[in-house]
């Protein structure tokens, strides 16, 4: 893979990284229990939570995401890490160009998980809940810590396809694989922070995240397409021809 390629490739794969990120917060499954969420991991109401916030309480909302988000990016990380180090194993197991033969297989399995999210076909499998319950919240920030252990780790039935996507993307490019992931979380963690102080503005998403999920799993199905033809060239030398088109018509 050129020099121009793979830098192209890391720019595409971190935008598509962060996207994710975004969509699996922003997904049915993980934005409409928000709010419960953080009234669980607080000890505050809901009726408090999307009411007029006192200093107090919003000290308490970031200080508790910052631990809840610390435990996602430990557990989705460490994913990624993973990830990469078998995408590393693999392509140095596979006799060729197994570079190219891992990226389509990521490309096949980002295009099917884009069909899922987006709703136009549906696997069983991937519906079932899987996140962890519990009865009773331990104190303090170290229970928060731990509620967001259990988050990450059991995945509900949105984010397991699209972080899945990110791990494959990740095994497909080991030498960034860690890099996809951080990407990931931030996608993950900005809008989770962002509508931490405005909670009451989670319905009005909630309303149209049919039409963002279609939306997102449409730009995975391009991602997986883009990967599985190995367009990837052609498309870095389009960007570098148009920008240095650009630069010399500006210097004209």
């Amino acid at each position: 893979m050129g020099g121009i390629e793979a830098d192209t490739m890391l720019i595409a794969g971190m935008f598509l990284a962060i996207g994710a990120g975004a969509l699996s917060f922003l997904s049915p499954c993980v934005l409409p229990i928000f709010p419960a969420y953080m009234s669980y991991i607080t000890g505050i109401s809901v009726k408090e939570l999307q009411g007029n916030k006192t200093t107090k309480i919003r000290r308490q909302l970031l200080s508790h995401s910052l631990f809840f988000l610390l435990a996602v990016s430990l557990v989705f990380i460490s994913l990624g890490a993973s990830a990469s180090f078998l995408g590393q194993w693999a392509q140095n197991l596979l006799i060729g160009d197994s570079g190219l033969f891992i990226q389509r297989i990521a490309g096949v399995f980002i295009i099917t998980m884009g069909l899922f999210v987006a709703g136009w076909i549906n696997i069983p499998t991937l519906m079932k809940e899987k996140r962890f319950h519990y009865s009773k919240k331990p104190a303090g920030y170290l229970g928060t810590f731990f509620v967001g252990l259990g988050f990450a780790a059991g995945w509900t039935p949105c984010i397991g396809p699209i972080f899945g996507s990110i791990l494959l993307l990740a095994a497909s490019n080991p030498g960034q694989g860690v890099f996809y992931t951080v990407m990931y979380v931030i996608g993950f963690s900005l809008p989770f922070l962002i509508l931490t102080f405005f909670l009451g503005s989670t319905r009005w998403i909630v309303r149209h995240s049919q039409v963002i999920m279609k939306i997102g799993g449409a730009l995975m199905i391009i991602m997986g397409l883009i990967l599985f033809f190995g367009l990837m060239p052609r498309i870095s030398a389009f960007l570098l021809n148009l920008v240095q088109d650009t630069w010399l018509s500006r210097l004209g």
